[in-house]
């Protein structure tokens, strides 16, 4: 439930509506907008007494919600999330880019990339140390050193870093190197994880899965919300569907599906979604129009040899390609690219 405060409302009368709710045992987020204050109620499964809340001076109204996810509804915060990751905004009029290979290989090869996305415009560096593959014969990732080797591209290059984590017990670790946490689309429900990089309280990049709806995407960032972590990116990567000629198919109507459910930033991943590199540019576009916050691209400078996931990844003078064209794209979108 949400409990609207009218126009005039005092501050001493806001702080008695939280005060009674609290009094009742009911977790609150405050959502102080430019015209009026909302305050949100989290149930604790006991029936909310809305007379008494609407009796209340400087209560306009109150309002249930029905949907299963309450911190993640746009309902219980009208405008939008807005995450800081040093000097990169996530989710405001700016479109940002993450970029980077999808692997670290080795120190060349990942300083060579970051250097490479950073020139070309970029505003984070992605990179996983970690690697979730379908065959347990696959490249698995350099572990603890791939995560210092991302360390040691964002002192270089001043991006921050957003990677891969795959288990609870690798958070701390995985935080202690890294600016943005991702859960991959494998681990979208894996319930554990959801709890733990809640309780890290570094943002969270959420990946759709292949076979998740658009309810259960916001059910699991539902999760890290409900620690207390308001920092959660959504990304749309693509579900699987019975077409064969791309890697998995875009869902381009979850974005402004998500934008207009939800308060969090939204994301795509095109290089996931087709797993053609040549399909990652038009998709990205695609990506901007529909209203997507941002991109995370694959980039390798030698696809050819990548060790995950080559077939899909740009080469740097293609993805500074992207870049400049998506420029012109975002000026026509009333979006700016940095």
């Amino acid at each position: 439930m949400i409990v609207v405060m009218k126009r005039d409302a005092t501050s001493a009368q806001i702080g008695e509506v939280i005060a009674r709710v609290e009094e009742w045992g009911y977790r609150l987020h405050l959502s102080e907008g430019e015209e009026r204050t909302i305050i949100g109620l989290i149930g604790n499964g006991r029936p909310i007494l809305r007379e008494q809340l609407e009796s209340m001076a400087g209560v306009e109204r109150t309002v249930p919600i029905l949907r299963p996810y309450k911190l993640a509804s746009r309902e219980f915060h009208p405008r939008d999330t807005v995450i800081r990751v040093g000097d990169v905004a996530i989710g405001g009029e700016d479109f940002v880019i993450m970029a980077g290979p999808c692997a670290v290989e080795s120190r060349e090869q990942l300083l060579e990339t970051a250097r490479a996305v950073r020139e070309a415009g970029a505003h984070i560096l992605r990179g996983g140390a970690f690697k979730p593959r379908t065959s347990p014969y696959s490249f698995q990732g350099l572990g603890e050193e791939g995560l210092r080797l991302l360390a040691e591209a964002r002192k270089q290059t001043g991006l921050p870093v957003v990677t891969e984590v795959m288990d609870p017990q690798q958070v701390a670790l995985v935080a202690s190197y890294a600016d943005i946490l991702q859960v991959g689309a494998r681990n979208i429900q894996n319930y554990a994880l959801l709890h733990a990089v809640g309780e890290s309280r570094l943002p969270v990049l959420l990946k759709r899965g292949i076979m998740c709806t658009v309810e259960e995407l916001l059910m699991a960032a539902e999760y890290v919300l409900s620690h207390g972590n308001y920092q959660v990116i959504l990304c749309e990567r693509g579900i699987r569907t019975f077409e064969p000629y791309t890697r998995n198919t875009l869902d381009i109507s979850a974005v402004p599906l998500l934008k207009q459910l939800s308060h969090l930033p939204v994301i795509v991943d095109p290089s996931h979604a087709t797993g053609r590199w040549e399909l990652v540019e038009p998709v990205s576009c695609a990506a901007l129009a529909a209203g997507a916050d941002g991109l995370l691209v694959e980039v390798h400078p030698r696809p050819e040899e990548a060790l995950s996931d080559g077939p899909q990844s740009l080469k740097p003078e293609r993805f500074a390609a992207l870049v400049r064209r998506l420029r012109a794209f975002a000026w026509a979108a009333g979006r700016k690219l940095p």
